[in-house]
């Protein structure tokens, strides 16, 4: 009888360590499971996606150098290059995008205006001076009567390049506020012909023309450099700044003020100087 106690007794033990091995195995399985869920959750978290519209140079090449910045802060930016001023918005307004870098403020409100769009700006980045190029001539005096000049078709930039034209003597606008157009021109000495194509054709059709404004960002794309290369060019005070836009209502979305942060940064406007040499101009003290 003592001998079946102690075998009795022994196997209660061994089956109660067990049992016990066999639920801290359980429960410690269970709680890794859990401790690893919770961790994959928060670095998911933890990861902001960020899409955003840009054109290629200088913007795209900007957010290229922010890039590892703001991955640093936990925000994966993903860029779209597009190669005209309309779709950048219109991918905005449709959800395709977070936010885009590529237009200036006169330009956001003309879209706006056309459309119904509610696009809003966070802040503004850079300038780059508007230009006129020539493959035939080396001055403004040598531009010859019925010179044919190359001008954008966009509504939203006509006001811009007209007044550069006027800055320069080329020709004279009507008296009064507001926006001008080709319309607004009461005085042509020169006679000049003016053909209006689209923004991306301007670098093209240079060698066909006598003259063409071009925007700096599409100059730079076809090797041409604004400050050594235009007749003339718009001064540093022009007021067609280039802004990040988002649409209304997103200005605390997560990672939109992470990138704001990092395009006005004392590391980007560096870059924008030794990149550029004076063709983009930093916009933010």
């Amino acid at each position: 009888m003592l001998k079946w106690l102690k075998y009795a007794s022994t196997l209660f033990v061994v089956f109660a360590l067990a049992a016990c091995g066999s639920g801290a195995s359980d429960g410690g399985g269970d709680s890794a499971g859990e401790e690893s869920g919770e961790n994959s959750a928060e670095r998911t978290e933890e990861t902001i996606q960020l899409t955003v519209g840009a054109t290629a140079v200088p913007h795209a090449e900007i957010l290229e150098h922010v890039k590892p910045i703001l991955a640093e802060q936990g925000v994966e930016l993903e860029i779209k290059t597009f190669q005209d001023y309309v779709l950048p918005n219109k991918n905005l307004v449709e959800g395709e995008l977070d936010a885009n870098y590529f237009q200036h403020i006169p330009w956001m409100e003309s879209s706006n205006e056309e459309n119904g769009w509610n696009i809003v700006d966070v802040v503004g980045v850079h300038i780059e001076p508007l230009g006129a190029y020539s493959d035939k001539y080396e001055s403004i005096e040598e531009i010859p009567d019925g010179a044919t000049v190359a001008v954008t078709n966009a509504s939203g930039e006509q006001d811009r390049f007209v007044r550069l034209l006027e800055a320069n003597g080329l020709i004279t606008l009507s008296e009064g506020e507001g926006d001008k157009t080709l319309q607004d021109i009461v005085e042509n000495p020169k006679n000049l012909q003016f053909e209006q194509v689209e923004n991306a054709m301007l670098p093209r059709v240079l060698p066909d023309v006598d003259l063409a404004i071009i925007n700096t960002n599409y100059a730079l794309e076809a090797d041409l450099n604004p400050v050594e290369d235009a007749l003339f060019i718009e001064g540093k005070d022009s007021p067609y700044v280039n802004v990040l836009a988002i649409n209304e209502g997103d200005e605390d979305k997560p990672g939109i003020q992470e990138l704001a942060d990092a395009l006005t940064s004392d590391d980007v406007r560096q870059f924008m100087e030794e990149k550029y040499d004076g063709a983009v101009v930093p916009a933010f003290e």
